[in-house]
């Protein structure tokens, strides 16, 4: 059958690259039902809440704060071993268009456990918005993606097998969902070594995918992580929204009666 042949974009080599970056991952995954009652009634009182994304980025790495595996990297340089990185660095894939073409591009986010939601949720919502060439992290991706094939070998090469640039290319853990178009469970894959997905939430509940880089830690320790993340979203940050909710209402001045 005659077809058409087509020239791969810059933004399918950059999936492309990820991709088989991510061939040699043995990923696990752990599927659970989180309940986020608190959570839930906490972000339906707030003025402004923020996204289901920038909670997650920041409840992850509360988690990670206390538990030095969940910031750790697997690394070939100088040879194979583990790479414990001081605070945990968030990459979010966001959905875009660039010259008509539907993509995903990631954006960076370091130290979220420190940063407040709102700034979280700033950065995110610039990452969807601003047009491409305005995101940082989106312009360094497309331009090494441009590269010629050898220079895109390199580039991933050393990106995967040094501890640091790994960290500073891919971070720590990612953050991806579908839940703004609809419900389903998603097994994506990234060069690791974690990567959280979520549904959308019903009934006070939400279900939330974690896979891992079985070569770091092993199923025991995701569980309790999962557990340790229901009870972050439901304490830390639900406290967080409601701060803020206060801080809104203060801000905005009494009307003369």
């Amino acid at each position: 059958m005659r077809g058409t042949a087509r020239k791969i974009s810059i933004p399918r080599c950059f999936i492309a690259d990820l991709m088989r970056a991510s061939l040699d991952i043995p990923f696990v995954s752990l599927t659970r039902l989180l309940n986020i009652r608190d959570l839930v009634d906490a972000r339906a009182e707030a003025a402004r809440p923020a996204g289901w994304a920038a909670i997650f980025v920041k409840a992850f790495a509360l988690v990670a704060k206390d538990e030095p595996a969940l910031r750790t990297l697997y690394v070939k340089w100088p040879w194979p071993g583990f790479y414990e990185l001081p605070r945990s660095a968030a990459t979010v894939a966001i959905a875009r268009v660039v010259d008509g073409e539907d993509c995903v591009l990631p954006q960076k986010i370091g130290t979220p456990e420190i940063k407040p939601l709102a700034e979280i949720d700033a950065l995110i919502h610039h990452a969807k918005e601003a047009p491409v060439e305005e995101v940082a992290a989106f312009r360094k991706a497309l331009r090494a993606s441009g590269l010629p094939l050898p220079l895109r070998r390199l580039l991933w090469w050393i990106g995967l097998n040094s501890g640091r640039q790994r960290a500073n290319y891919f971070g720590s853990f990612s953050v991806t969902s579908v839940a703004a178009i609809g419900p389903g469970e998603l097994h994506a894959v990234t060069p690791g070594p974690f990567i959280l997905s979520y549904g959308v939430e019903e009934d006070g509940t939400i279900g939330v995918v974690l896979r891992w880089d079985h070569r770091i830690t092993d199923a025991a320790l995701i569980a309790r992580t999962l557990c340790r993340l229901e009870q972050v979203l439901n304490t830390e940050i639900a406290a967080e929204l409601r701060v803020n909710r206060q801080q809104t209402k203060r801000a905005v001045p009494a009307i003369a009666t």
